[in-house]
């Protein structure tokens, strides 16, 4: 259940700085920490919120680069700072690693405590709304294909769920990355968002059989990459829909994780399957950069006040939007 009610405002620590949030975007993990999952303890009474965008109001006197009254964007992925992955730039690998809103309490509030090195400039040609649409899926999605799944020019790559936060990263990266792209979506306003944004080709994943279209559109050869962020309800396909040689990168499971896989297509086709979680720091910051170049845009799909943080949930679950769901604080 979501309350919206008054708490004592957040103390920073020694390191930490305190921001006052402007807007937070919605994510499905929020949806998750909501409905709670096996093993993942998260204390009570809880503020969710992963994508921050917000002004400076104190910062520690060690901080030299911020100031009070700066507008920021906040990293949401948390690592201990002092270990081996940390130190090498994969603290998304780190055994302390949490993520803003969901390990720690988040951006459902006017102010929240933010560790100093976690804030990022705001791009100055971004709203706050658009500043806090992009790190947590951006990030993501750039760890999956520049990373991971090292996608280039002349590759495949077909998009799951293009209207999703994911998603509409999957796609705008990827042809920046200079690959062709196939992307699904859920009718036919949802397809012709995919292609505004780069899609080379769209498939209605309600009235088509995606798999079917994939064979049709490549030859029968398959994509080089799958963008599997669904789970248990497309994995089957996602892995048939790959071409000798491809390569799966899967950061989610959205419709359940008990998805079955035959191994049979994995050996015989020599096939990858790549996890990938967040990203590093240094990740965000290229995505960044991506933005202040105008390379990449946000997708906002609509803005809800605090106090409908209700509503707005209601409407990720719906999967009705195109985009992210903003909370304006």
């Amino acid at each position: 259940m979501l309350q919206y009610e008054d708490a004592p405002d957040p103390k920073p620590s020694s390191d930490e700085a305190l921001v006052r949030v402007k807007a937070c975007a919605l994510n499905h993990l929020d949806i998750w920490a909501r409905n709670g999952l096996p093993n993942v303890p998260i204390r009570m009474p809880h503020i969710s919120g992963s994508d921050i965008a917000g002004v400076v109001e104190s910062v520690p006197p060690e901080e030299t680069g911020l100031r009070r009254g700066d507008e920021v964007i906040v990293n949401p992925g948390v690592g201990c700072g002092r270990c081996d992955r940390c130190l090498s730039g994969r603290d998304d690998q780190c055994a302390d690693y949490r993520i803003i809103g969901y390990g720690m309490d988040g951006g459902y509030a006017e102010l929240v405590t933010v560790r100093r090195t976690h804030l990022i400039t705001k791009p100055a040609r971004m709203t706050f709304e658009e500043a806090a649409s992009f790190p947590l899926v951006f990030e993501t999605t750039y760890h999956m294909l520049v990373t991971k799944a090292r996608v280039g020019p002349g590759d495949t790559v077909l998009v799951l769920a293009a209207n999703s936060g994911v998603g509409i990263a999957a796609v705008q990266i990827a042809k920046l990355l200079g690959a062709k792209v196939f992307a699904t979506a859920g009718g036919p306003e949802k397809a012709e968002g995919a292609r505004r944004l780069g899609a080379d080709y769209t498939i209605d994943h309600y009235k088509q059989n995606v798999l079917e279209e994939v064979k049709k559109l490549t030859g029968n050869r398959g994509v080089d990459v799958v963008v599997e962020h669904v789970g248990k309800a497309t994995w089957e396909w996602s892995v048939k829909a790959l071409a000798k040689g491809g390569r799966l990168v899967t950061c989610g499971a959205t419709t359940g994780a008990d998805a079955v896989t035959d191994l049979r297509y994995i050996f015989s086709r020599e096939l990858t399957v790549y996890g990938s979680y967040m990203a590093g720091l240094g990740e965000l910051l290229e995505v960044v950069k991506l933005f202040e170049q105008g390379r990449l845009k946000t997708v906002v799909d609509s803005v809800f006040p605090l106090e409908k943080a209700g509503e707005a949930q209601t409407r990720m679950e719906k999967s009705t939007h195109f985009g992210k769901i903003v909370l304006r604080v």
